[in-house]
């Protein structure tokens, strides 16, 4: 290892820095170039429906008509009087780009604009879920944080019980036999309502939410998913 070492000099060193510096700018600039795609091509879109609750137990929700099965649901969101169930997608332009992208052997703008699509749909669904804590706290009302199935043990074969409760056709997001979403960048959530409601039992919603003097914030607000200049909540 020595004699390798001795083989090394400064000139060897600065080349790998170049070179490493010059791999992180390219990076970069594919990252760039896929934010500005995905923006470019995304169509957001939400639906939302509420109802209410007619029955809650350890490990269930009954609601519109829908018994939903979520695992622990009566210890961690509490006495709920009703359930928001909400879908949005970013649409389908994102994911055809990267198929494209993928068949001309761009992989990595396809792997990264992918990514950008799987980000936005999220961030979709965090933004939902802040508007209607937002759109709750004046009518006295709490909104836990949302569950999706697939998730904290919920079975995804209960994405149907949701589509029924709220049905995806409205914003064009359809579900097949296996519960499968298309468009791929959509989510399905669920959200519970109520005076006594459980917030952030497992993450700090409060962290990322920047609605000004409100009366219920337990941490200061350190990053968001609303854009900035496009108004204060």
């Amino acid at each position: 290892m020595s004699a390798i070492a001795e083989t090394i000099s400064v000139d060897d060193i600065a080349r790998a820095r170049a070179a490493a510096r010059s791999a992180h700018r390219r990076v970069v600039d594919v990252l760039e170039e896929a934010l500005a795609l995905g923006e470019r091509l995304m169509a957001p879109r939400l639906v939302y429906r509420a109802v209410p609750v007619d029955e809650r137990g350890a490990d269930l929700i009954a609601a519109g008509g829908e018994r939903l099965a979520i695992p622990q649901i009566g210890r961690l969101w509490g006495p709920i009087e009703a359930v928001g169930a909400g879908i949005c997608t970013v649409g389908e332009a994102i994911e055809t780009r990267v198929r494209a992208l993928f068949d001309a052997r761009e992989f990595p703008l396809a792997v990264m604009l992918d990514s950008v699509g799987s980000a936005a749909a999220e961030s979709l669904a965090e933004y939902a879920n802040d508007l209607l804590c937002q759109a709750a706290l004046p009518q006295g009302l709490k909104v836990t944080n949302r569950v999706s199935p697939g998730y904290a043990g919920w079975d995804t074969a209960e994405q149907a019980r949701l589509f029924r409760i709220c049905p995806g056709d409205p914003i064009g997001v359809r579900l097949n036999e296996a519960c499968f979403m298309t468009p791929a960048k959509s989510i399905s959530w669920l959200v519970g309502l109520g005076p006594e409601a459980r917030v952030d039992h497992y993450f700090t919603q409060c962290r990322r939410c920047w609605m000004r003097d409100c009366a219920y914030r337990r941490a200061p607000a350190t990053v968001t998913v609303h854009r900035p200049g496009a108004g204060v909540w």
